[in-house]
């Protein structure tokens, strides 16, 4: 569902009425120390808690892993959910009504959100008519093909919700429509009953299936997948697209996969729903099915929400067919992984078996070993293009040459072209390495101009006439960052500090130099007027925009030391000042002594003389601010 922008009013009530600690403790088990609680960290491992949330705040604080924020960020970061989507979700919890910035839209925004809410429920209801259909005696047959062909036991047939689908026309129909007396239109929008071609009335999508509930990464019901249990064709059948349904946007088991994906940074895909439950049944629990389709985008994208390395293997069989769906699938995600925006690995499972086959025979170990040994995609593209060729044939050979060099011309990312244009080199060379650097430049030759030059970095010649572009050093950024940041956290934390630095930055004609820094500095001017709570307004401001907090989310909390830095207010400001001009006047003091070293005295001594005049009044003022500075900012912080 596309979601409008959100009225403010919308926006500030959820705030309001949102408790941050009832919002983490359903995560996160909280023990309270002093006016805040504590906890294990829910976005990194440790073992003694760092993880804090302050009521009165309405914020939480990792001393760990620096992530923070309010009740907000904390849904966001944890469900890899947009600003929008955590908002409603938050509303539909606490009752809150919605409107829209634009009010044409409120009325059809309210109408799909109750749409929404129906069709989870019908899809409820039809999910727990199968699974206890799975255990009626019609169920049997069903019951037996899982555990007997698919070796599952009851506690996965119920982590996934499996049941059966009676082979009645109208089971499902009369069920929902007569006995919870439904609206049949509503049930046919969930997709689990069509209508007749000839004549009135309604019949069942699934009828004689084993049935697979679809859920959406909150775990809500959203579709069905159904199996046949005869000879009926198609084997698997899905619940065609509707308001909460899209196949091509959808993954089976993210839901139960997304903690997994996160934990290990790393996802596996594989074709069927059997091959992720009987892949999450051996305890590989970062699993996802492409719901037999290729991956699309937004497939992709959904499931590298979780994992930060954006690790991705993708499991078909290995057979013919195998190989062509991976290559389906990857023909999607081409461009994403010829950048290295995505490492994009492919498992073939010997013999041609798929995961759940392979699991039947094998342990976890054993297909945990495949995983370490599956080859990068350019790797396997290359394995492909030289499966069962002879290179000391002319015609295998030459075919050969043709088909990497055009897989070498898609590498976008120069530094793994070139890496893997020696690589290539070195398997046309057959063993004989006077060969690679021939077989290099015929490579090179023939992805030019596509390639970049592979040779040695070429040297930038510098004329008499270049000057030196003048950058502030490692050292002295550090410090600048660290001034900034300093003057920033007095200003948030300190209210009485507030005009004083206003005053003084205005008076020395001073920015701030770090992006970040100064993109926070503007919001801040931005919410001048707030007195109060001016750290929340931030952080919300933050999230609506779909900034990245974190690079000044320490800025936003203070521990232990940051509070020593504050004791000496008046004096920390004043430090913190000088540095920031001592920097740029040091700067701009490199600057001019290098276009006087750079001018010749004898044929342009007006400028010679200018430039010295400028250095040397630079050098005056780093005296006066080093006397201005009576202690050193590092002592500070």
């Amino acid at each position: 569902m596309q979601i409008p922008r959100l009225h403010p009013d919308t926006i500030e009530e959820v705030k309001q009425r949102v408790d941050i600690v009832d919002v983490v403790s359903n995560y996160v088990v909280l023990r309270r120390r002093g006016k805040d609680f504590v906890g294990l960290c829910p976005f990194h491992d440790e073992k003694s808690p760092s993880f804090t949330v302050s009521p009165n705040k309405q914020m939480y604080y990792c001393f760990g892993c620096l992530a923070g924020g309010n009740a907000i960020k904390f849904l966001m970061d944890l469900g890899k959910q947009s600003f929008a989507e955590v908002v409603l979700d938050l509303a539909r919890r606490y009752q809150i009504p919605v409107q829209t910035l634009a009010p044409e839209q409120r009325q059809e925004l309210q109408r799909q959100l109750s749409l929404r809410e129906q069709l989870y429920e019908v899809l409820a209801s039809a999910a727990q008519f199968y699974q206890h259909a799975l255990r009626q005696s019609q169920g049997q047959g069903a019951m037996q093909y899982l555990r007997s062909d698919r070796l599952l036991n009851e506690a996965t047939i119920q982590q996934f919700g499996l049941g059966y689908a009676p082979p009645g026309w109208e089971t499902l129909h009369r069920y929902l429509v007569e006995d919870k007396h439904y609206p049949v239109q509503l049930v046919e929008k969930a997709g689990l009953i069509k209508p007749r071609k000839e004549g009135n009335g309604y019949y069942d999508v699934f009828r004689d299936r084993l049935m697979i509930p679809i859920r959406d990464v909150q775990g809500r019901v959203i579709g069905f997948g159904g199996r046949t249990l005869t000879d009926e064709q198609p084997k698997y059948l899905n619940s065609p697209d509707t308001e909460l349904f899209n196949k091509g946007k959808t993954l089976f088991a993210l839901d139960e996969a997304k903690a997994g994906i996160s934990q290990l940074d790393q996802v596996v895909v594989v074709e069927g729903y059997f091959d992720a439950i009987a892949l999450h049944a051996a305890g590989i629990n970062n699993a996802v099915a492409s719901l037999g389709t290729a991956l699309s985008l937004e497939q992709v994208r959904l499931m590298l929400r979780y994992t930060d390395s954006k690790q991705l293997v993708l499991n078909f069989d290995a057979d013919k067919a195998g190989n062509n769906a991976a290559s389906r699938a990857i023909g999607e995600i081409a461009d994403l992984a010829y950048k290295g925006e995505v490492k994009l690995k492919i498992l073939n499972i010997p013999d041609g078996k798929d995961a759940d086959e392979f699991l039947r025979s094998h342990s976890r170990e054993d297909y945990d070993q495949l995983l370490a040994n599956a080859p990068l995609w350019i790797d396997w593209q290359i394995q492909q293009i030289l499966k069962d060729r002879n290179l000391k044939q002319a015609t295998d050979f030459q075919q050969v040459t043709q088909e990497i060099v055009k897989l070498l011309k898609n590498i976008v990312n120069s530094d793994t072209r070139n890496y893997y244009v020696s690589y290539c080199a070195e398997i046309l060379s057959l063993g004989d390495a006077r060969l690679t650097p021939l077989r290099v430049e015929n490579l090179l030759t023939q992805i030019a101009p596509t390639a970049a030059t592979y040779s040695q970095p070429v040297p930038i010649k510098r004329s008499d006439n270049t000057r030196k572009v003048s950058q502030i050093p490692t050292t002295e950024k550090s410090l600048l960052e660290q001034a900034e940041a300093l003057l920033l956290r007095i200003y948030l934390h300190c209210r009485e500090q507030r005009q004083v630095i206003i005053a003084e930055l205005e008076e020395r004609c001073l920015e701030f130099s770090l992006s970040h820094h100064r993109f926070l500095w503007s919001q801040i001017l931005e919410l001048i007027e707030v007195e109060v709570d001016l750290i929340s307004k931030l952080q919300d401001r933050y999230l609506e925009l779909g900034e990245d907090v974190s690079l000044i989310s320490h800025l936003l909390h203070l521990n232990e030391i940051n509070k020593k830095e504050l004791i000496r207010t008046p004096q920390v400001v004043q430090a913190a000042l000088a540095c920031m001009q001592r920097v740029l006047t040091e700067k701009r003091y490199r600057h001019f002594f290098e276009l006087w070293q750079e001018t010749d005295h004898e044929a342009e001594p007006e400028k010679w003389e200018s430039y010295y005049k400028a250095f040397y009044a630079e050098k005056l003022k780093l005296q006066e601010l080093d006397e201005q500075r009576k202690f050193s900012l590092t002592d500070l912080v």
